[in-house]
């Protein structure tokens, strides 16, 4: 199974280069496939691994990776998206579902279930957006997925009969899992940053990194609160902390794990959301085919329905409460809102939830169409999904305007660094006592670094030509040096271990020149 999922990466990988087709899709398509081989079919995996070993990863990584100052900026649209847009949008599904013959229980469950959009599946299917836009679909989806477990919870205890929903024991139960988690995913970061400001050991430090998104969701969940939440804190708040304390050296290789880790992760959950899906149609007993697209079809109408008519709604009550400047320049128009009302994909957490239904009631009577709940889930997850196949469409339609701000925030930020260098360069050479001539070396390649950055990139200037030319011959000479090296070890006239050594050290130098080598 890992060697089929490996193989499918890289077919997807290399079709999605060629086809105007989102690899995410290719990967479910595999999925299905997958599922069509007896000896495949059974590689699955119980719904408790998906939450507790795929999710905190993911969600850690894309916290990790946003940003915060966009998130307050757009706050109250996080907050309203992530939580009553939630409540919404399992009310709907569950009164359709009710409505089409499902008890009222087990359609609160499949309501809960397919709430909340997936962070996974919108940072890989809507990366290329505007940073607003992204930075709040993004924010979205990695916080209603604890507005959707919460719910989820609910139906589900009060359903098998473990639990019964009096209005003070629903407020408390929401209480804990929001305040529990927010207190949980604080404590477990605070925790990270203090053990590893004390370690000097890049490997030992990127150990740290990876116990803490678990032990984020295991301490919430230990005192039954939201674990999603709690790891979605947790690296909000470690993005702030963790560049006054993690060294060059620590975060290269934390990118670089991370980077691949969610990739292979994530490809893995949608090949899973294909298998589960031919599983589920397999297994499907309860009601027959055509019901079961009935059903597909319409809470996936219901779903894609209540955002849309979110989106278009709930602006213009805002517009009316709030009238004052600073709202008026944030406002987004209606072309531009579509975006947002087709990236509403559902992923992992829709499935892990469905899967986790139990199978009987606490009288152990079986549970209420709980293998329709899967069927209609996964069908909404692939339905959803095909989304992406309009958004290139539906992102010419909405005409949003060029993005150039983090362009333009790189580049102020780079100047403002290369001038404090600049500024401090006399004082900290005599704190180290350093030779004048090593000073003016450095002095002239801060100067150079200042002019190309004032050129701007302008391709015609003599400083932007001079570096272009000095980074294209030194590439050129490292890929020389890289053929005697190999040509040495051919010759048994160095060890591998030598080979490797001065390797690493003619990677560092490419890496590092081919991050500035002008565009071909």
């Amino acid at each position: 199974m890992v060697v089929v999922l490996g193989l499918a990466l890289l077919l997807c990988g290399a079709v999605a280069r060629r086809v105007p087709v989102a690899p995410a899709l290719l990967l479910v398509l595999v999925g299905v496939l997958i599922g069509f081989v007896p000896t495949l079919r059974r590689g699955q995996l119980p719904p408790g691994v998906v939450l507790l070993l795929f999710l905190p990863a993911l969600l850690y990584w894309e916290s990790l990776t946003t940003s915060l100052r966009e998130i307050r900026s757009n706050f109250r649209v996080v907050l309203l998206t992530s939580t009553a847009l939630v409540v919404a949008t399992a009310a709907a599904v569950a009164a359709t579902a009710h409505a089409l013959g499902l008890e009222l229980g087990p359609a609160w469950v499949l309501g809960a279930a397919v709430a909340p959009t997936d962070a996974t599946a919108v940072g890989v299917l809507a990366r290329a957006l505007p940073r607003r836009t992204v930075t709040v679909l993004r924010a979205e989806s990695l916080i209603n997925d604890g507005s959707a477990l919460v719910i989820y919870g609910l139906a589900v205890a009060a359903t098998v009969g473990e639990e019964h929903l009096a209005a003070l024991h629903v407020t408390w139960l929401v209480a804990l899992s929001y305040g529990g988690g927010l207190l949980a995913g604080g404590l477990v970061g605070v925790t990270s940053w203090q053990v590893r400001r004390r370690i000097d050991d890049p490997m030992l430090e990127n150990i740290a990194v990876l116990v803490t998104p678990f032990a984020a969701f295991l301490l919430a969940d230990s005192v039954k609160a939201s674990g999603v939440l709690s790891v979605v804190v947790c690296g909000l708040l470690m993005s702030q902390l963790s560049p006054r304390v993690t060294g060059a050296a620590a975060r290269q290789q934390t990118t670089a794990f991370w980077s691949l880790a969610t990739t292979v992760l994530s490809s893995a959950l949608f090949v899973l959301v294909g298998l589960q899906a031919q599983t589920a149609v397999r297994g499907l007993t309860s009601a027959s085919a055509g019901r079961a697209v009935g059903y597909v079809l319409a809470v996936t109408s219901v779903v894609i329905g209540t955002r849309w008519a979110w989106i278009y709604t709930t602006p213009y009550v805002i517009r009316m409460i709030d009238r004052r400047p600073a709202q008026r320049l944030r406002r987004v128009g209606a072309r531009q809102r579509t975006v947002s009302a087709t990236v509403g994909f559902r992923g992992a957490i829709s499935l892990a939830a469905a899967l986790a239904v139990p199978h009987t009631l606490h009288s152990g009577a079986p549970f209420p169409d709980r293998d329709l709940i899967v069927v209609v889930t996964c069908g909404v997850i692939v339905l959803t999904l095909l989304q992406a196949l309009l958004l290139p469409g539906v992102v010419r339609f909405a005409r949003l305007p060029v993005d150039t701000s983090v362009d333009e925030e790189r580049h102020f930020a780079e100047v403002t660094t290369v001038d404090a260098a600049l500024d401090a360069i006399d004082d900290t050479a005599v704190e180290l006592g350093t030779n004048d001539r090593v000073i003016e070396r450095v002095r002239h390649e801060l100067d150079k670094r200042r002019k190309l950055l004032a050129a701007a990139g302008a391709s015609d200037d003599p400083v932007v030509l001079h570096d272009d030319q000095y980074t294209s011959l030194q590439l050129a000479l490292i890929a020389r040096q890289r053929i005697a090296l190999v040509q040495l070890r051919d010759d048994q006239r160095i060890d591998d271990i030598v080979l490797r050594q001065v390797q690493a050290r003619l990677d560092f130098e490419e890496i590092r020149l081919s991050r500035s080598a002008p565009m071909e």
